[in-house]
């Protein structure tokens, strides 16, 4: 029996059987390589174009210059929509992206036992405008010298500032001491679901600027104004200056 032949300097022949694709969209069914003989359409507008034979929905997608892509494949018959698969793969390429950005950023707020008020609402504003913008926030409280005899005002302080941040976030997990310090983790509520105790969004600052503009152009009172509403605003600037020509008189 002939033993199988060794390649020159017994290297081992390249099999293309063992690489590995690691596209994850590689394995969507898409145009030629649906399998099955009749599938059901979706439009591109998500409206039920109803069974048709793949050959025939391939040629309706490729109509409009778009893909076949088999959206449920355990589905009797699969179902297929009518998309762009590019696009469709690109954005959600960039969704993934964006939410490893997002999870990687995680901000640390530092306490200690014996935090001033106005340090500890401060330091509560910063965590309350990282989990607004969606980070996920580390509190830490660090012990120092013979605090750690009483670890309980620790916790008790660390409760406290969760308690103030409920309404932005929830801990991973309770507080918990590991070795002269507490740490816990907050992860953001839903954008619909936050309330801020302490941090003022800037939709808010933005309004608050253009209140004070306002006024600011209410005080010269030789400024035209645009509206109809200005005439009545002259007023009492005429009442105002007629005592003072009486008296030149």
């Amino acid at each position: 029996m002939a033993l199988p032949s060794s390649s020159p300097g017994g290297r081992t022949p390249y099999n293309r059987d063992n690489r590995r694709n690691n596209d994850p969209f590689a394995a969507i069914r898409r145009n030629m390589r649906i399998k099955s003989p009749q599938v059901r359409v979706i439009s591109p507008e998500g409206n039920q174009l109803g069974i048709m034979d793949t050959p025939k929905a391939i040629a309706l997608a490729l109509q409009f210059n778009l893909d076949l892509v088999e959206v449920a494949a355990a589905a009797t018959p699969p179902v297929c929509r009518i998309m762009d698969f590019g696009k469709y793969v690109y954005e959600e390429q960039k969704k993934t992206s964006h939410v490893k950005s997002t999870a990687s950023k995680i901000k640390e707020i530092e306490f200690t036992v014996r935090i001033e008020k106005g340090d500890f609402n401060t330091k509560v504003r910063h965590a309350e405008e990282f989990l607004d913008h969606g980070n996920k926030v580390k509190l830490r409280l660090k012990f120092r010298g013979r605090e750690m005899a009483h670890p309980e005002m620790g916790f008790e302080l660390m409760n406290k500032a969760l308690a103030e941040l409920e309404g932005m976030g929830h801990p991973d997990s309770p507080p918990k001491l590991t070795g002269k310090q507490i740490n816990v983790m907050l992860s953001a509520l839903p954008v619909n679901k936050r309330k801020p105790k302490f941090h003022v969004r800037e939709t808010n600052h933005a309004a608050g600027g253009a209140h004070a503009s306002g006024h600011h152009d209410h005080g010269h009172a030789h400024a035209p104004a645009p509206t109809p509403a200005s005439g009545a605003a002259a007023q009492p600037v005429v009442s105002a200056v007629k005592p003072s020509a009486q008296a030149a008189n």
